[in-house]
């Protein structure tokens, strides 16, 4: 143990213990914006410094060990006078239009100035203007940017891209896309963690939340809402719900109360993708296809196009089974709009989803019929739709729980995990036992593809599952950095697996690029704990038992991998 001083209280830490971590080990927090553990320890903003006694030079605070003996001021009037000029001189070059930027009211920057009252800027303003394609999912205002490095470092560090870098030098010194490529040229997987972690409003997703009030407002428009799993785990964060009061029958409501017609949990069509691609996984491991590589899991559309574009030659060992956001929109352009009656031209399905890589895959076209368009016309992200929420001035403690519409109400524990990394194997593993011995397995069978801790080896968890004299060798991943990792290692044939299930986001969908951003916490773990509890209390815990799936086979798609299933709700993955 190391024994200091910190604002006059005497303290003892571990050895190794940062001066910022035994402050805020202490009760003491110190102001920090480019600071992320493990991550983007490079004090390259400043803002953490403190005084330590008998030095003349102020010290930064994120990346200094706490040593014995020492004493340290963290506002001190001379750390004070430092801090504020500091962020004096970063405002200097930041857009503070904060009424109309995304993160207003979330951001760190906005946070520090009015901890500090700074009420002007006593110097000149210099804002860089970078142009920038607006019709982008993923949005950069070169004018807001800190120069944190935290954007270069988590995509680079965690998801392996490297798609930002630092170009310039001295007072010309920025961050832009890597290689002078623009967005569109790079290997962005449209993640969107560099928007989660990035302390103020450079980054974001691109708005859709207009294209959504448009459609409500016109008359000829049938607007039909789908809800993701991991959406229920974090929307209520922003709104001041506790975790057993955000339920997804509230989300539905304030859908239904902001004026869409129709509205469905996404657990329904996560039942739907499992029929279809448990069912192809057995037909291609029975058949022998998966001796030399695995066949890999389609639901999360940044490791699609991570994929494309790191191990093209490995995309015909995709599952050819549309994600559920897609599989959702086929069905209600074909299946739904037969029901009630209507054209598909007139459906206008929106998907609220914890991801910005959702409003990429909504491109994907869907023809079918005399119909040419798309299976998804707009995607929100969670934090947009807490935007709608507050923009239609709904009062979240008035909202009560409803039940998706029908004919496709029903969904089970096991759609609802799909949020969590490990619980699309998992779903897809208690529905294969089912396929292969016509009898349900036990519930929580297959709990080892569960990670206490996502981190674990690597990100990886394997498993290997025997069903009679059958065995199925199986790993769950997450973080694209991670990811690339388990595919190398399985390119030089270190190991092998049968089925994998890959999500790009670091513990899932639940810590996707489009969830509530808290900076410098990491919620995953917590949020898929929430999905598991939910899934532990469902009447119903496997998809091969939906109901309502079971009768859109008999009254529609026939039966999994069917012609017409193959026709609406698969896809063949072009590089």
């Amino acid at each position: 143990m190391v024994n200091l001083m910190i604002d006059g209280k005497q303290i003892s830490v571990k050895e190794n213990t940062t001066i910022m971590e035994a402050a805020a080990q202490n009760g003491i927090p110190i102001p920090k914006l480019c600071y992320l553990k493990g991550i983007n320890e490079i004090a390259a903003c400043r803002v953490c410094v403190v005084e330590l006694e008998g030095k003349e030079k102020l010290i930064t605070s994120c990346n200094n060990v706490a040593e014995e003996g020492m004493v340290i001021y963290t506002n001190s009037p001379k750390v004070r006078r430092h801090r504020r000029t500091t962020v004096e001189l970063i405002l200097s070059q930041h857009d503070c239009q904060c009424v109309s930027c995304a993160r207003s009211g979330n951001c760190s920057l906005q946070s520090v100035a009015n901890d500090l009252n700074i009420l002007d800027i006593p110097y000149k303003t210099m804002l860089e203007r970078q142009p920038w394609d607006k019709k982008f999912p993923l949005i950069r205002d070169s004018s807001k940017c800190i120069k944190c490095m935290r954007c270069v470092q988590v995509c680079e560090k965690v998801q392996g891209l490297g798609v930002w870098d630092v170009e310039g030098t001295g007072s010309r010194t920025t961050v832009n896309v890597a290689g002078h490529k623009s967005i569109r040229e790079a290997d962005c997987a449209l993640c969107g963690q560099c928007i989660t972690h990035c302390p103020v409003g450079a980054l974001r997703e691109r708005d859709d939340t207009e294209k959504v009030w448009n459609a409500i407002e016109d008359k000829n428009k049938t607007v039909v809402v789908q809800v993701a799993p991991a959406v229920r785990a974090a929307w209520g964060e922003e709104l001041g719900l506790k975790p057993e009061e955000a339920t997804v029958g509230k989300i539905l409501d304030a859908c239904k109360r902001m004026g869409a017609d129709y509205v469905f949990d996404t657990t329904f069509s996560a039942d739907l993708t499992i029929m279809e691609e448990g069912t192809e996984f057995l037909k291609r491991f029975t058949e022998g296809e998966l001796k030399e590589r695995p066949m890999f899991t389609s639901c999360c559309p940044g490791w699609i196009r991570f994929i494309k574009s790191q191990f093209p030659h490995l995309v015909r060992q995709l599952s050819t089974a549309k994600s559920p956001q897609q599989m959702f929109g086929a069905a209600m352009k074909t299946y739904f709009a037969e029901k009630i009656g209507v054209s598909p031209e007139q459906i206008y399905t929106v998907s609220v989803m914890p991801c910005v890589a959702k409003k990429g895959e909504r491109e994907m076209e869907l023809f079918y019929g005399e119909y040419a368009g798309h299976d998804i016309d707009a995607v929100i992200t969670t934090r947009e739709l807490v935007k709608m929420i507050r923009s239609a001035h709904i009062r979240p403690d008035t909202l009560e729980d409803r039940a998706s519409d029908r004919p496709m109400q029903q969904g089970s524990g096991a759609g609802v995990i799909f949020g969590v990394t490990g619980g699309v194997m998992e779903a897809a593993l208690r529905s294969a036992y089912y396929l292969l011995k016509k009898e349900n397995p036990p519930a929580d069978a297959f709990k080892a593809v569960r990670s206490p801790e996502f981190q674990a080896n690597d990100g990886v968890i394997e498993a290997e599952f025997a069903i009679d004299d059958v065995k199925v060798r199986t790993a769950v991943v997450s973080g694209l950095g991670n990811t690339r990792r388990l595919l190398n290692r399985i390119e030089r044939g270190e190991v092998h697996y049968d089925f994998v299930e890959v999500m790009a986001c670091p513990g899932g969908c639940v810590g996707g690029g489009g969830q509530p951003i808290h900076d410098g916490e990491e919620l995953a773990f917590e949020r898929g704990q929430n999905l598991y509890y939910l899934d532990e209390g469902a009447q119903l815990r496997f998809s091969h038992e939906n109901e309502d799936i079971l009768a859109m086979y008999e009254e529609y798609f026939e039966k999994p991998m069917s012609h017409k299933a193959h026709m609406l709700l698969h896809t063949e993955h072009e590089r």
